[in-house]
This record gives C-alpha cells, structure tokens and sequence, in this order.
C-alpha cells in the first residue's frame, strides 16, 4: 500500500487515515485547486471531495462510515466488521488510484467541483 495511505484496525474501529502532508499528495492538493479554487486540500476538504465522489461513484462505501477530518489528515473510519474491513479496503484502494492516475481525480472535479460542499 502507498505511504501516504493506510488501513489500522483499532478495538472499536477499521480505520483508513490518508496523510495529505505527503509531498506527491500536496502537490496533487496544489494541481486540484489550480482547477478549482475553491479546492483548497486540507482534510476538511479532502473529506468534502470523497464525499462527492463517493456518493456518486460508490455510494455503498459511504454506509456506516464516519469521518474525522483534520488539517494534515484525512480520516474514515467504521464498526469493526467483515464487511467494513473490505469497505476500508476498498476505499483505500480507491484514493491511490485516485492519486496513481491524477487526470481521473482532475476530471472529476471540473465535472462536479460545484456540487461539493467545500470547507
């Protein structure tokens, strides 16, 4: 798995913590907001792009799912379960392909950058 991603199961918790003070992902925040500049990617609204995102590409990922954004980190976390640890998992692989393959993420945003509730 990337540096930048990783998945922890905790007693209560399966959590999925994205580092966004990771170089490539800074630079990757400072290309998102060069399309939009509402794009201003700290955790809040990294939270606020998976959100869009999700809801229309994957919206079962959202189910049971919290998050905890912060300004150098990104947070979602579920029950611990079966299927959440594959939820997890899923969304994990979802945000380096998101990062792996930068012009998807790009498109995304100037397709839906006004539908997100930016921070």
């Amino acid at each position: 798995m990337a540096d930048y991603v990783k998945t922890f199961t905790t007693d209560k918790y399966v959590e999925v913590c994205f580092y966004i003070e990771n170089e490539n992902i800074l630079a990757v925040g400072e290309k998102m907001n060069e399309v939009d500049e509402n794009a201003y990617m700290n955790g809040y609204n990294w939270e606020a792009f998976f959100n869009c995102y999700l809801a229309k590409k994957v919206p079962e990922l959202m189910e049971g799912m919290k998050t905890d954004p912060e300004a150098g980190m990104y947070v979602a976390y579920y029950d611990i379960s079966k299927e959440n640890e594959a939820k997890a998992e899923r969304f994990a692989d979802i945000i380096i392909s998101l990062v792996e393959n930068e012009e998807e993420l790009y498109s995304f945003l100037r397709e839906n950058g006004e539908e997100i509730e930016w921070d």
